[in-house]
């Protein structure tokens, strides 16, 4: 024997819709309030900070390898050496892509991005530097 209730098809959806609207407001609420940064971070000059991770780098005068030409280089950075970071490009050469930082330190100019360690603040840099036994 079959027992079949019939429900005005109106009357279900409507009572799954309270149920789901009052599963939705039950949850806890958050209680640490969202405090923005007191500055803007795109009224910085720079992006961040990057410590040198190799030996010794040359700086390029463009964000590619083969055009530093013979002399005419704005410096070198030596490990640890701390950089504040001002602009970031995905240079394309060969099908190949990779990343340039324009850095300014003891030098201005642009480095591979895989040659530094990228922090937020300089603080952070600073650390990182210094665990290096500069």
């Amino acid at each position: 024997m079959k027992i079949r209730i019939k429900c005005p098809k109106g009357q279900v959806h409507w009572a799954l819709l309270i149920l789901l609207v009052i599963a939705a407001c039950s949850g806890k609420k958050e209680d640490t309030p969202v405090i923005p940064p007191l500055s803007s971070p795109l009224s910085q000059p720079y992006i961040g900070f990057g410590v040198v991770n190799v030996s010794y780098t040359r700086v390029n005068v463009l964000p590619k390898e083969d055009h530093a030409e013979e002399g005419v280089s704005p410096g070198y950075l030596r490990r640890g050496a701390i950089v504040s970071i001002h602009e970031r490009r995905l240079i394309r050469d060969k099908g190949r892509s990779e990343s340039w930082v324009l850095v300014e330190g003891n030098s201005k100019g642009w480095l591979r991005e895989s040659l530094v360690d990228v922090y937020d603040t300089e603080l952070q840099a600073r650390t990182a530097s210094e665990s290096m036994g500069r």
